[in-house]
């Protein structure tokens, strides 16, 4: 299952086990609440009406005294009153005196005339100075038949001349007991459905904030640029940055790891190069041939010097130490890279022809995109041939700009395609020479931190077409 599923589970479980202790005290609670509450009014009404029957005793007209009459038109008409949703027609009352013995001397039912109530709890203890009160079922086996009585004494001075008894049905206090458990139900079903929304959203948010993670780790094991989501929480954001942290520590060893043997593994040939040429120069060789491997040594020497300062520089760049962002002219700045090779185009006989579109200010890394569109003009350099046409241009696309750099070399070969960006990849420049295999990683990298791209591809006229492509915001 999973865990946001198992958590919703939970939460529901929790809750409802709290709701059904609560409501199971609560609607245990709600009976004997209503009943103390009807109790309390039935004492009070015993009180009120013991001064009335005990003039009515001592007067000796229980049967056709004030009290008997009162009853009597008590019910005459119907009470219409509405309670709660519940309509009230008639009084549920029944009240009965006892004498001092015992012995029922009026009953408003009519039907327990004469007979001893002496051992009944209510005229009991009442009759000995004490508070008389019970509560018995009319049919023991139905408990909803249960009446409650509530006896005051008729006093004279301090002698109890007999009870008084009011009695009332507790069904009559159903539809009140009805209505506050199923109040109280509906207020449950409520909670539960709050809670089940609260629940629901905390589950998608957690799942939101875990998909982020893993959207965030499948895209670091696969190599892509990711960059750490907020989480919007302590404890995710402090496993984001654990996993931030443990990522760049792997990608700083494996890092380093690829450089050290990308590095050795290019050192070698100038390396055995210059030790070949020494040991042959320690034999004294002719003075042309010494001469010749002099030169040898002075240009792997200058190679291996390219080779580690376009490696340190390209280090700086991946690790984003090289990232300033100003307001950049796009034609200006290709003027200047192509000014910049004018001599050395001269000087192979090659020609520069530029048509570089004016645009908006661009915020870019002036220097890298710079040295960028250099190493493309400079690759193209080395692969044209005398004689030949490198076309540079710059027109404003796609909410950027876009450099072209077209040459009349030879083209790509079908082979070297795939890994024409790879660092230390080079292919033999026609005369001869091996560069040091990083310009292109360079300007694609530069293109990839200013979020554009980098084309190379065999133009169907011949030679190769660049594309450099910047956006607006860099």
């Amino acid at each position: 299952m999973r865990i946001g599923l198992q958590l919703l589970a939970g939460l529901l479980l929790i809750f409802a086990l709290a709701a059904w202790f609560v409501l199971e005290i609560f609607v245990e609670e709600i009976k004997p609440g209503v009943r103390s509450a009807a109790e309390d009014t039935l004492v009070d009404m015993a009180q009120i009406l013991a001064p009335l029957a005990l003039d009515d005793l001592q007067d000796g007209k229980m049967a056709n005294g004030r009290l008997a009459h009162a009853f009597t038109r008590l019910n005459q008409s119907p009470i219409n009153a509405l309670i709660d949703g519940h309509l009230k027609q008639q009084a549920e009352y029944r009240i009965y005196v006892v004498d001092a013995n015992g012995s029922v001397i009026y009953d408003s039912s009519g039907q327990d005339l004469g007979k001893d109530y002496s051992r009944w709890n209510d005229v009991h203890l009442t009759l000995r100075g004490q508070y008389g009160a019970r509560s018995t079922r009319s049919d023991p086996d139905d408990p909803t038949s249960s009446v409650m009585h509530v006896a005051a004494p008729l006093r004279e001075g301090n002698k109890i001349l007999g009870s008084l008894t009011v009695a009332k049905p507790n069904h009559t206090l159903l539809p009140m007991i009805e209505r506050g458990e199923r109040q109280l139900l509906q207020a449950a079903a409520l909670m539960l459905f709050i809670a089940l929304l609260i629940g629901a959203l905390l589950v998608w948010w957690l799942n939101r904030s875990i998909r982020k993670l893993e959207s965030y780790a499948q895209a670091v094991s696969q190599g892509e640029p990711a960059q750490l989501p907020h989480l919007y929480s302590l404890e995710l954001d402090r496993l984001g940055r654990s996993l931030e942290t443990m990522r760049r520590q792997l990608d700083g060893k494996r890092y380093i790891e690829q450089y050290v043997h990308s590095l050795t593994h290019e050192l070698k040939s100038p390396l055995a190069a210059i030790r070949g040429a020494g040991e042959l120069l320690a034999e004294a060789p002719p003075a042309e041939v010494a001469t010749r491997f002099i030169n040898n040594i002075n240009q792997e020497s200058t190679r291996m010097q390219q080779l580690i300062e376009r490696m340190l520089q390209l280090a700086r760049l991946e690790s984003g130490q090289e990232r300033e962002r100003q307001a950049v002219d796009p034609m200006q700045l290709g003027e200047g890279a192509v000014a910049a090779r004018q001599i050395v185009a001269d000087r192979r006989g090659i020609t520069l022809s530029h048509s570089l579109k004016p645009a908006q200010p661009q915020r870019w890394d002036r220097l890298l995109v710079g040295q960028a569109l250099g190493n493309l003009i400079d690759n193209a350099l080395d692969f044209s041939p005398s004689g030949g046409l490198l076309v540079i241009e710059g027109e404003p696309v796609q909410e950027g700009y876009r450099f072209r750099v077209k040459d009349q070399g030879p083209g790509i070969p079908d082979f070297a395609l795939p890994r024409i960006f790879e660092r230390f990849y080079s292919l033999p420049r026609p005369n001869g020479a091996k560069s040091s295999g990083i310009g292109l990683s360079f300007a694609a990298e530069v293109a990839r931190q200013h979020g554009g791209s980098l084309t190379l591809h065999n133009d169907q006229q011949g030679g190769v077409l660049a594309e450099l492509w910047l956006p607006s915001h860099g």
